[in-house]
């Protein structure tokens, strides 16, 4: 099979410049004002220091003590879990509140289109596929939707409303710059306020420090570094459509030297088949399944005709490599602990998968656990290095897979180690 093309970025500021007239929302790079700013903010606008205000504000959960940054941390590519002691998934402002996903990471993603279905440019204009949106199923069209989720969801922020949000940041210590971001009626229409608070959110998390672009891949690229020789190699791998294969999924064009070109996602959603990860508390149940995108809100609505909702079943949002080496544990549930574990599952998922799935009483592996049976078909087997069958040689070996972790460690950008 080809490897699909990179899908063309959005720009940082396309979903800001389309927000209705009626929210007199300022410009993105409006100068810096007088209100107290640390080090790192002197370069923030108003509309970007609210942002991160809010972002960073722990009075905006129910009961206080959660923000935004305790489950996107700063030191940990903007994803987390709020100290929860369980890995795979974060901890909501109640204790025994638990999501049933990882955290996703907010870096890069000011780049994704918005939720949509569009021309897969492997197999032909008839086949559409599902691209962009935020969340692991797209469930939010873009960054300005995304903050209503965490802050009103009983597993996390908890708020009632998003009323409740507005009067909370109506009585932070922060207000001011709200008012003179947004003029003196910021908060006469509460719906219009939350609006507001999205929009800054927006603002910040659209600002570099989201998308520095400063790894040692990308000074590759730019001529400014040398990869290793083991770097290289898993480089060579990671662009081999018959080895590694990499770049089917996780875009970049390897005949651009601009990091832009080299997002390392194509946000479209696959389902890979993880293991059913037995620490998520409403795994409990064995008759629950996370189906990702097929239960997406509002995914009816938007399906094409030619596309069978079943057969989305199963299939989360394709997550960007930048940063990959300090955002364990993977896939969409952390079911795999390492980052050389993630690499050796995509190598061995269908050569060896009693390595990775529990044994049924039959002796065979319970391949694909974490799916109802109607749908493990939907699971992708055809593509390198899937291609493969139990006791095949699999498309990568041991060295292989050390390269490969190897190259993952220069797209991690400085200051996040």
């Amino acid at each position: 099979m080809p490897i699909r093309r990179a899908f063309a970025p959005a720009t940082l500021f396309a979903i800001f410049l389309t927000l209705p007239a009626a929210s007199q929302t300022p410009t993105l790079t409006s100068p810096p004002s007088a209100f107290p700013r640390a080090e790192d903010e002197r370069a923030l606008s108003d509309l970007q220091l609210l942002g991160k205000r809010l972002f960073e504000d722990t009075n905006l959960s129910e009961p206080k003590g959660q923000a935004c940054s305790s489950c996107h941390d700063p030191k940990r590519a903007f994803q987390g879990n709020n100290r929860s002691p369980i890995a795979a998934v974060a901890l909501g402002s109640r204790p025994g509140q638990f999501g049933n996903r990882k955290t996703p990471t907010i870096m890069y993603m000011a780049y994704s289109p918005a939720f949509g279905f569009a021309k897969d440019e492997d197999e032909g204009e008839d086949k559409l596929e599902a691209r962009g949106g935020q969340f692991w199923d797209g469930r939010a069209a873009d960054l300005v939707e995304q903050p209503s989720g965490p802050l009103m969801n009983p597993a996390e922020m908890n708020n009632p409303s998003a009323d409740a949000v507005v009067e909370k940041v109506k009585a932070a210590s922060y207000a001011p710059i709200m008012l003179a971001v947004f003029g003196p009626d910021a908060f006469a229409d509460p719906k219009a306020a939350f609006q507001r608070v999205s929009q800054s959110l927006f603002a910040y998390e659209a600002t570099e420090r989201f998308a520095p672009f400063a790894s040692k891949f990308d000074d590759y690229l730019r001529g400014k570094a040398r990869l290793t020789p083991i770097e290289a190699r898993g480089l060579a791998l990671f662009v081999d459509p018959k080895r590694g294969n990499c770049l089917a999924c996780h875009a970049g064009k390897p005949d651009s030297k601009d990091p832009t070109d080299w997002l390392l996602t194509d946000f479209t959603y696959d389902a890979l088949g993880a293991p059913r990860n037995a620490a998520i508390p409403a795994n409990a149940d064995p008759l629950t399944f996370d189906l990702g995108l097929c239960q997406r809100p509002g995914l009816e609505a938007a399906l094409p005709k030619s596309v069978p909702l079943a057969s989305l079943c199963g299939a989360f949002k394709v997550p960007t490599l930048r940063n990959i080496a300090v955002r364990a544990p993977y896939f969409h549930n952390g079911a795999i602990a390492t980052l050389r574990d993630a690499v050796a599952f995509y190598a061995t998922r269908d050569t060896d998968p009693k390595r990775w799935y529990p044994t049924l009483k039959t002796g065979e592996p319970d391949k694909f656990n974490d799916l109802p049976s109607a749908y493990k078909a939907n699971v992708n087997v055809e593509e390198v290095p899937y291609d493969r069958k139990p006791g095949q040689k699999p498309r990568l070996d041991d060295r292989d897979v050390d390269a490969l972790v190897a190259f993952l460690n220069t797209l991690t950008d400085k200051g996040m180690r």
